[in-house]
């Protein structure tokens, strides 16, 4: 019986080897991401929801949904880098592509160079506008706790400067098609901040400052260790110089980074602008309870995204080798795993009541319409994501910024009228959402099949 388990137990391990080791390069490079991705990512979802009650414990419902709200308002200034790091992703694969590493360095130090330009005129800007920011009215918190806010966004946004250049690591990575280790840095960045916090829940008092340290501290530190790791090692032929930061070539990624720019500032208007407007409206209480729906399905959409994330920077380079069948091909797969993803979602609706009181208890109310609602969004986010993914690894993405700045005007206003109008809670911000993000989900499946065709005229094919 032994002989014949040991038996099984090599063919299964040949059988995989074979699976991660047969087929096109590519395609052997995406699986290797996707299986250290997954294994990465897995650990970072554990992470993550261990988070949440342990900082609803540290905290209050109240408190969580501030430092929620605040988080979603610091996001946006993620997105001061204009898009270039977007566009260091695709230029520098296309570099990599060509064998040419005088350019990808090039490109490499021009794009930090600038970066930090940018973050040190937006620190200075911060240090000169904070006396004047009333932070409870942005936040609709209680007026009593302005000194605790105005240090907790001061030590937030100082360590968030700090990551804005050192990130740039992680571009790189994914667009020398090395997803899987990019994702390690979160791992090791959460892990520590969960260790921080549950001392914290042992040895402080309730403080939204120790949490935004503990939140903030972590990351920077982590990325500012892998830029000095890799670029002394695997990357040294990059690493960033002033002789080789030229200007000229900012043009090239600026001009597609600029683009990228614009579509994620569309992206927050409609996937970060719902925390503000259930605090402005409700309050932020209910943001708390909208979170914790978002994170119950982000083991899903994570789950997805961990295997389409490989993807992005492996279109780029089968779209400059011409390569339009394996683009079709691997679309395909995607579509069957997406309707595996959905069917996972549906299931996770079924028993959702089940899971939020073994996982949350009865601290936070949380009603089925939110969801169902959210279960609709993840289906609909992923689906288009798919072929987002493909369209921003090619770079054809002007209708992606005409139709999605169109989508985020008017994602806000119709969150607004819903939430105030249907009597729903924030459920009605979610519906809002869904209904604006339709449209995508035929306008991008449309533009593919132009383009990998040759039939992209016109706005189909810039």
């Amino acid at each position: 019986m032994s002989t014949l388990m040991q038996k099984i137990y090599c063919l299964k391990n040949i059988s995989l080897r074979k699976y991660f080791t047969n087929g096109h390069e590519r395609s052997i490079k995406v699986k290797v991401n996707i299986l250290t991705t997954f294994l990465f990512r897995s650990i970072n979802i554990a992470i993550y929801l261990l988070l949440v009650p342990l900082t609803l414990n540290y905290l209050d419902p109240i408190k969580y949904g501030i430092w929620l709200t605040l988080s979603s308002v610091i996001v946006w200034f993620d997105f001061f880098d204009i898009g270039l790091g977007n566009g260091l992703r695709n230029k520098f694969a296309e570099a990599l592509t060509k064998n040419d590493k005088i350019l990808a360095r090039i490109y490499v130090s021009t794009t930090y160079f600038i970066l930090a330009i940018i973050v040190l005129f937006i620190y200075l800007l911060f240090l000169f506008m904070r006396p004047f920011l009333n932070w409870p009215k942005l936040l609709n918190a209680p007026s009593g706790m302005a000194m605790e806010l105005g240090r907790l966004v001061f030590f937030v946004f100082t360590f968030f400067c700090i990551q804005f250049v050192f990130k740039l690591i992680g571009t790189i990575l994914i667009a020398d098609q090395k997803v899987g280790l990019s994702s390690i840095f979160s791992v090791i960045s959460n892990l520590l901040s969960l260790v921080i916090i549950y001392i914290l829940t042992k040895t402080a008092s309730s403080s939204l400052v120790y949490l935004g340290i503990a939140m903030g501290l972590t990351p920077a530190i982590v990325l500012f260790a892998a830029n000095i790791f890799f670029f002394s090692r695997d990357y040294r032929e990059y690493f960033p110089a002033l002789k080789f930061v030229k200007l000229k070539y900012a043009r090239n990624l600026a001009g597609l980074g600029f683009k990228f720019f614009l579509i994620q500032i569309s992206a927050v208007l409609i996937f970060s602008s719902s925390n503000i407007i259930i605090a402005q409206i409700f309050g932020p209480a209910e943001v708390t309870s909208y979170n914790i729906v978002f994170k119950y399905f982000s083991v899903m959409t994570m789950l997805f995204s961990i295997i389409l994330m490989p993807f992005w920077s492996a279109f780029t380079e089968a779209y400059h080798k011409q390569d339009f069948s394996w683009i079709k091909t691997n679309t395909k797969k995607l579509v069957k795993i997406w309707i595996i993803i959905s069917i996972g979602i549906l299931i996770m609706v079924v028993i959702s009541k089940f899971v939020y009181r073994i996982w949350i208890g009865d601290a936070v109310h949380i009603s089925f319409l939110l969801t169902l609602l959210m279960a609709l969004f993840s289906i609909i986010n992923s689906w288009n994501s798919i072929f987002v993914s493909f369209l921003n690894g090619v770079g054809k993405i002007k209708l992606q910024l005409y139709f999605g700045m169109f989508v985020a005007l008017m994602n806000i206003p119709l969150s607004i009228f819903f939430a105030k109008n249907l009597k729903v809670g924030n459920a009605g911000v979610l519906l809002a959402t869904c209904l604006s993000l339709l449209p995508c989900t035929i306008l991008w499946p449309l533009q593919y099949r132009k383009i990998v065709n040759n039939q992209a005229t016109g706005i189909w094919g810039k």
